[in-house]
Formats: structure tokens, sequence, C-alpha cells
């Protein structure tokens, strides 16, 4: 785990240093265990973030844009109640726990001073989020634990607080060669086991990066690097960063060369796991959302995939109308030769230039004339079925499109995003009719676009659904604007506000174009751009659907850096 003790301690630092003394202007909770505190400090506003989020529970300060729900749950509102108005006095963590505790001072309704903590769980599946008043009583949490669930302690409202079991671990600060030397068993291997489960604090990432910088972990070598990482940590001499082995991110203090010799460095922890976090947290929140929206559409797929399969098939019968033709006019020619009960006739073939037999298969349980006449109702019928496969084939294949572009969008989606797809396929027809009442409900919902800021200050807009690229491309996109798209791939209609914009804003918006389409992944991707006036919505064309002409392309490799500096010059 990266967010360990050590880390935890760090972050509770970086807290104190820019939140302590400021005063909780508004609470929030964009969703079920995430919490948002506007605390005004040091002249500015900070939006910290306290995550109790199963696989990415967190706290930092972010300069993430939350959406919020219409009405905000329970847990907000009494948040509201019992933080806003209050000042934060002290940030706290207990020992080397993965627990962060706010403790706020402000004026109750009778207007006698108060106290109340807000304490952080970081503990993976079992995070959590608890308000508790001055008397140690809890007023309410995130997640109810109840005694059925957990026998040590039980957090429910009206319980005293409990901190969790002590694991009753050594300080890593006050270990010395001595002491690491009595606590590690070097004969029974799995030295980076021992020191997590000796020392508080110490994650097996960090044990990992001790052993590594040990070289061989042995009594001469441990207690040297042990101390060495232990010492720059307890100076908070620290470098936060990213790193990447094998295209999996862990994030640290400082870079781990266990990990990878290349790392990218932020200024402060908060940066670098707004970074890290960067869509994570959102992507699995719309994954367990979107997942019936995202089987239908993988369904509908194939199912138009393997009808393209059968109608090629059936399209290869129909070539053959002309063969059909032949055989009838043969077997015409030659009814006096046919008998019936005979399976094939060899004749001589009156059009090849050569004089060639050819070999007429026959249905012996048919006459002469009707095995001739069933070869001239097969001709006609494959003959007049040529046009209709062949648009049948198109539209199949345009609905493989349609569905490819729906995953692609579903891929970068948003909650709010996955309402709109969702509106959309029950629009279409895709989706059951029960289903309507709630597009009814969706139907008035505000259509929200991604804004983004090039270098030079234009404006840049992208849509990440077929609703959204309607809008944008055929009502709110002036003509003259420039309007992008990954050439032959689905992906985001983007728009650029402005009618002659600079080649090295082209540039930027193309990226966008590139990272929210298909083709995210790939390098050397081609986006076409032309202006808005040349683009077209076909009549009666899919949602999202347009030609267009006068294009020029551009070739860039998506990358997310280039996204994330486009995104911070909006602020």
């Amino acid at each position: 785990m990266s967010f360990d003790g050590l880390f935890t301690r760090a972050m509770c630092k970086e807290l104190n240093d820019s939140l302590r003394g400021g005063r909780i202007n508004k609470v929030h909770q964009p969703y079920k265990n995430e919490i948002i505190l506007v605390i005004r400090a040091k002249g500015r506003n900070h939006k910290l973030l306290l995550s109790a989020h199963p696989n990415h529970a967190r706290v930092h300060v972010t300069n993430e844009d939350y959406e919020n729900p219409s009405e905000p749950p329970m847990f907000c509102m009494l948040l509201r109640k019992h933080l806003e108005g209050y000042v934060l006095e002290d940030i706290s963590q207990p020992d080397f726990e993965r627990i962060l505790i706010f403790t706020v001072k402000g004026r109750n309704e009778i207007g006698d001073t108060s106290y109340k903590r807000l304490i952080v769980e970081i503990m993976g599946r079992h995070s959590n989020i608890i308000l508790v008043d001055q008397a140690n009583m809890i007023l309410d949490s995130v997640k109810h634990v109840s005694a059925a669930v957990n026998t040590y302690r039980t957090v429910l409202p009206g319980h005293s607080y409990i901190f969790p079991p002590e694991q009753h671990k050594t300080n890593p600060f006050q270990a010395d060669e001595t002491d690491l030397l009595k606590r590690l068993d070097f004969n029974a291997g799995r030295i980076d086991k021992q020191m997590v489960s000796q020392y508080a604090g110490v994650s097996p990432l960090l044990a990992r990066e001790i052993t590594y910088q040990a070289g061989l972990a042995n009594r001469n070598s441990i207690p040297p690097a042990f101390m060495s990482i232990m010492d720059r940590i307890n100076r908070h001499d620290y470098q936060p960063a990213i790193m990447e082995k094998e295209t999996k991110e862990n994030f640290y203090l400082f870079p781990l060369e266990s990990i990878s010799i290349e790392a990218k460095c932020f200024p402060s922890l908060s940066l670098m796991l707004d970074r890290y976090f960067f869509g994570k947290a959102e992507r699995d929140r719309v994954k367990q959302h979107a997942s019936d929206v995202e089987r239908l559409v993988i369904n509908e797929k194939e199912k138009n995939a393997k009808k393209i399969i059968k109608l090629q098939e059936t399209l290869k019968e129909a070539h053959e109308a002309q063969k059909y033709q032949l055989y009838g006019e043969l077997l015409t020619a030659n009814l006096y030769n046919v008998q019936k009960g005979m399976e094939k006739i060899e004749v001589i073939n009156y059009y090849d230039e050569n004089g060639s037999t050819i070999v007429v298969p026959l249905d012996p349980l048919k006459t002469p004339a009707e095995n001739a006449q069933g070869y001239f109702t097969k001709y006609q019928k494959a003959k007049n079925s040529l046009e209709i496969i062949e648009k049948q084939i198109e539209k199949a294949r345009d609905e493989v499109y349609y569905f490819e572009g729906l995953l692609q969008q579903i891929e970068t989606a948003s909650p709010k995003d996955i309402e709109e797809i969702r509106q959309e396929l029950i629009e279409e027809g895709y989706l059951r009719k029960k289903l309507r009442k709630q597009a009814k409900k969706t139907s008035g919902m505000k259509l929200t676009l991604e804004h983004y800021y090039a270098t030079d200050g234009t404006e840049i807009i992208v849509g990440k659904n077929n609703k959204q690229n309607d809008y944008l491309t055929n009502r709110l996109a002036a003509r003259d604007e420039i309007w992008l798209h990954t050439k032959d791939i689905p992906g985001s209609h983007v728009v650029i506000r402005s009618k002659d914009p600079s080649e090295h804003t082209i540039y930027e918006a193309a990226h966008l174009a590139a990272y929210y389409s298909k083709a995210r992944n790939s390098s050397s991707v081609p986006v076409d751009y032309t202006k808005v006036r040349h683009v077209k919505k076909p009549s009666g064309a899919k949602p999202g659907f347009v030609i267009y002409d006068h294009q020029q392309t551009v070739y860039v490799t998506p990358d997310e850096e280039v996204v994330l500096q486009l995104k911070a010059h909006k602020s």
C-alpha cells in the first residue's frame, strides 16, 4: 500500500501547514463515500477531499471539480450542521496509524463553545469517516458498522468511539542498529515482511525499497539502509513521486528505485495524489453504475457483428444469381434429355466459346421443368436480394460503429454522462419500455460539456457522449469555429472557440480529440479538423453521427499530461 502510516504522517504535516486555523465554509458529499470540505485558510479557499472509497481511500487537498447531487445525503446535512462555520484547530495522527483526526472549534445552537472531531480512517474496504462530539460519542458516520459485523467496536450514532485495535509495533524513528538486529531474524528470510510486522507505519512497499537499497539483505546492509530512509522521513525530506512499472503506477513520499529508475515528481503530496487518482475513482464508480448499460452495448455490438457474417454468407449466394440463370437456361434447352429421378446431368455450355460441358445438379423429386423453373426462381430471388442485403450489411456496420462509439464514451464517462447515454439508449429503443419513466425524469437534464483552455487562453470544448456531441456541433458551436474528430475512429467532437486558432492550439485540441477517442492508447493518431460549417448531420442519422469535408489532418500521440495541463489552464 502507498498510503501507509508514514505517508499519513507526512500528509498530516502538509495539511496542518496549509489548513490549520482555517474556517470550514461549505460541506459537500458528491459521492456516497466522499466528503469535500471547503476551507478558507491563508487568504484562499481550499477543497479538502476526505475519501472512504474501498479502493481509493485518501485525504488531500484537491483542485478537481466534483459534481454535487441535487439533494445532499443525510450525512452531508449532519456535517453542515456541526461543521460549517467552525475553525479547524488541529489535524493529528494517533501513533503511526492510517487515521487522521480533524479537531474543529465553534459555537453550537445556544452559543456555547463546542469541539467536534472528524475522524478519517484510511483502511481499504474498512475505511470510514466518523463525526464525534467532545464527549467522544459518535454523531454519525459514512459507513455504519454494527456489533454483528465487528465484535471489537460498533460504529453507530450514540455509541462511544473506539480506535481500531492497536498493533503494538515499534516506533521506526527510535530504531537503531542494535534494535534492528534484535528484532529481525536474518536466518528466517523475507526481511521486508519482518520489518512490516515489527515497525509501525512501514508498508510492504517501503520495506521492499529498504531491502532493495540494502542490496544483500544481511546484518551489515539492512540497518544503515533502514535508518537512512527513516532519517529522511523523520526530517520531512520529501519529493512526492509517481513511479510506473509494467503499466502499473505507484506513488510515495519520494522516488522508489525498487519500482522504477524514472519517476515524475511533484511539489506537494496533494498535487501528486490529484494526478495519481485523476479519473481512477471516477472510472470505478462509472463501472459500477454503468454495468447494465455496458453489457447492453457489448451485446448489441456482438449481435450486429454476427449479423454481418450471416449476411455476407447470404451475399455470396446472391452473387451466384448468374449461375442459377445459366443452369435454368441449359436445363430448358435440354429438357428432352432429363428424366425425373436424376440427381445431375452433364450438358454442353452453349455460352462457352470452347463448347465445354457443365454439370447441373438436379432435385430427383422434381420434374425436369420444375428443376428448370426452380433455378429461374432462385435467380430472380438472388438478384432482388443483392441490393437489400448490401443495405442490411451497411446498416449493421453502422450499428457496430455506433456501439463502438458508445463503449469508448463509457470508458471516459462521468456518472452524469452515463445517465445521458442511458437516456439515449431508451430514446433509440434499445432499453426496455419500463425505463421510459426514468427517461422522462432525466430528459430535462442540463448537458455539461468539458471545457479546456489552450496555452494561449483559447477555449476548447469537448463532448463526451452523443447527446453532448450533437449539442456542441449542431447548436452551440459557431459556423466559423474549428471542429475536430479522430479520422475514422469513434471519439468525441471537439470545438475550438476561435475562427482562426494558432497551429499550436489546433495541435492541443487534437490531443483532446485523440485522448477522448477509441485510440487513446495508440500513437500517431490521425485527427481531422475543419470549419463547423462543413460538418453536417445526415437526416435520420444516429445520435452523434456526422459527415464533413474540407478537412485537414494532424497526427498526435495522446498524452494525459497535456490533457491535465489544458485543464489546469482553466483555473
